[in-house]
């Protein structure tokens, strides 16, 4: 039964669970950096002076380097290029947690329940397993020579999972029976079909590459016809099922997601051996649509995993001259349905940021039939070769008609205006239309119009290029389920290492997030509500009063870990990542005796600070009060007594 989000009192025992250390050291060798902190070279950037620190005890992390930081959830979702879903699920399938999920208000989402979904996985394990075996056997031996044939060899099998599915109409059935599974689980897993007699096997005499989704879990099969009197499809996969979605499961994602987010660059290819081709010949950032064309949930997994969501990126180029929002290569045979096929990709390129480009073999070779051929460099090179998918899709749009005669020149210019106007990026239409015009042979001016007037037509029609709702150049509007994004604050940006009040007023908003058992509580409740001069630091503050508990973390009757949750539970989205910046800083405290010292004299400097202010405010005022108002005047002057009096026994109290 489909279900609505994890209960979130099950993501707070995942969070309980989930050992910040121990997830973290799997990926970042940690060393200790203080009271509860450990630090490393991030994992996110490159750096060579560790600046990530992490503080297991509060279950959060900081790099002050680049800016990440978050919960362990945080963190395994960045490092895997996860959903918050799938990362809760990965770490509660780590750490023993049984998770649950809340009734859908809206009729049951897209996911199965914890238990059900386990079950599925667990029979496709099962099933990838025995395919892998039956590959060995004497009845495979059509299966591995089509292998053989396209240049993979038994060790390329097995890296890419590639088995066999016997033609035997029960084979596969009766190992997950045998196993303890139902029928009922059985046709939902999609490995089997319903016939008038009961279940059968879904894949028979066919060679079968297990589809995984980004954490690695086999969810669905993609098979291939080897036998003549086998009349089904050329290729045949995996149903609609609870865990497998054909529109959101590209296959290879799970092998080339680090090196798509290292190298910034996906390439699109169009078949499972084209996938193997290309990641054996060197180009480890393949991945293909399984059965269906490269849509828009396609792009969301690409864009998260290339981290394709920063408006200028694509503007900016690094050194070997790749936008720093990355590249999209879309390869596709030569033949006519190749081209439809990228024709239907630029109908996408305007979702993402990155740049967008095509590759196609002149000859028509896909990549696998080309690294036969020519060898594994011959496929690289036809990557490197790409060029803008804009100019494919209006050269394609052009090279339909005879632009020898006015009236193919008219009627190529009718079809290839409305793809220049559809350009996302203003600044690169006038370009391509000097382009287009040089390619039909007609004046510059002549083309510039109709591209204009095609896209005023869109705007008239509220197409998808309308120029009323066009964004500026270089810019994308935010997908619909997607909120605008903010400016993320950095603490460096808010206060200097040069300000001593600022250095005091950090120092003490983190010791009372980091350690408040360690602070007097009579000095705590003793700050008043307006104790901070700088102005993101007092917004803090604010969160840190309104979340009502510090004072029970102060006492102890409430863990560090949990006020801070209760914080940045309710802190808006400007606040929140400077209150795990600070909750992560580093104190010069190395002993927990040091920080408690250290936290004693940073609320009494806190409060002489408040104090200080507070007189200098009240000093301001009484100049400005006319003597002559008596009553005022002498109000003003006895409050600046009560302040004077209030330093000079903070100050006693400390000598």
């Amino acid at each position: 039964m489909a279900q609505g989000p994890i209960r979130r009192s099950d993501v707070e025992l995942v969070r309980e669970r989930a050992r910040l250390d121990e997830v973290v050291g799997e990926h970042v060798t940690l060393r200790g950096a203080g009271i509860g902190s450990m630090k490393g070279l991030c994992p996110f950037h490159d750096e060579k002076t560790p600046s990530f620190h992490i503080r297991p005890q509060l279950g959060h992390w900081h790099c002050f380097g680049c800016g990440e930081g978050g919960d362990v959830i945080a963190f395994v979702q960045k490092i895997d290029h996860l959903s918050f879903v799938e990362a809760v699920e990965m770490l509660a399938a780590k750490y023993g947690v049984q998770i649950q999920y809340e009734e859908s208000g809206k009729g049951g989402g897209d996911r199965p329940d914890f238990g059900t979904r386990r079950r599925l996985l667990d029979a496709h394990a099962i099933a990838e397993e025995y395919y892998r075996e039956q590959l060995g056997t004497e009845a495979a031996e059509i299966g591995r020579r089509f292998l053989t044939e396209r240049g993979f060899d038994r060790e390329a099998a097995e890296r890419f999972g590639v088995g066999f599915a016997p033609e035997g109409w029960d084979s596969i059935t009766n190992v997950l029976r045998g196993r303890g599974f139902t029928e009922a689980e059985l046709t939902a897993s999609g490995l089997v079909s319903a016939g008038q007699r009961g279940v059968y096997d879904r894949f028979r005499g066919r060679l079968v590459w297990p589809i995984r989704d980004i954490t690695g879990n086999t969810i669905g099969f993609g098979a291939r016809r080897l036998l003549e009197q086998d009349k089904g499809p050329k290729y045949l996969n995996t149903p609609e099922t609870a865990i497998y979605h054909k529109s959101s499961v590209l296959y290879g994602l799970d092998l080339a997601r680090k090196e798509i987010a290292t190298q910034h660059r996906v390439v699109v290819v169009e078949g499972y051996t084209d996938v193997m081709a290309a990641h054996l010949a060197g180009v480890t950032t393949a991945v293909a649509s399984c059965g269906t064309a490269f849509g828009a949930d396609h792009v969301k997994i690409v864009r998260r995993v290339m981290g394709d969501s920063n408006p200028s990126a694509g503007l900016r180029l690094n050194t070997d001259g790749r936008g720093l929002a990355g590249e999209v290569v879309f390869t596709f045979d030569g033949d006519a349905a190749g081209q439809k096929a990228a024709l239907r990709a630029f109908e996408e390129d305007q979702r993402f940021v990155a740049q967008t480009y095509v590759a196609v073999e002149p000859s028509g070779m896909d990549p696998c039939e080309l690294r036969i051929a020519q060898g594994d460099q011959a496929v690289v090179d036809l990557v490197e070769s790409r060029r803008p998918l804009f100019e494919f899709a209006i050269r394609s749009a052009i090279a339909q008609v005879d632009l020898d005669t006015v009236e193919g020149q008219v009627t190529a210019l009718r079809m290839a205006a409305p793809v220049v106007a559809g350009i996302r990026d203003r600044a690169m239409r006038p370009e391509y239309a000097r382009r287009l015009a040089g390619w039909l042979g007609m004046d510059e001016r002549t083309v510039l119009r109709a591209v204009h007037d095609a896209a005023r037509s869109e705007g008239r029609s509220g197409g998808r290029h309308a120029e009323t709702v066009e964004p500026p150049s270089g810019t994308r509007p935010p997908e619909e389920d997607e909120a605008p994004a903010l400016p993320v604050p950095r603490l460096a940006d808010v206060v200097s290492r040069r300000d001593p009040v600022g250095q005091v007023e950090v120092q003490s908003l983190a010791v009372m997030l980091q350690a408040p058992q360690l602070l007097a509580e009579a000095k705590v409740a003793a700050l008043p509500d307006d104790a901070f001069h700088v102005l993101s630091l007092q917004g803090v503050w604010d969160v840190m009063l309104a979340a009502g508990t510090l004072l029970d973390a102060v006492t102890g009757a409430l863990h560090p870990a949990r006020y801070l949750e209760q914080v940045l539970e309710i802190a808006g989205e400007t606040v929140r990542p400077l209150i795990v910046e600070i909750a992560n800083l580093e104190l010069p405290a190395r002993t927990e005796p040091a920080l408690e010292k250290l936290g004693d004299s940073l609320m009494d400097r806190l409060t002489e600070l408040s104090i200080t202010r507070e007189y200098s405010v009240l000093k301001q005022r009484l100049q400005r009060t006319d003597p002559s108002d008596g009553e005022r005047y002498q109000e003003i002057l006895g409050r600046l007594a009560q302040v004077q009096e209030r330093r000079r026994s903070l100050r006693g109290a400390g000598d």
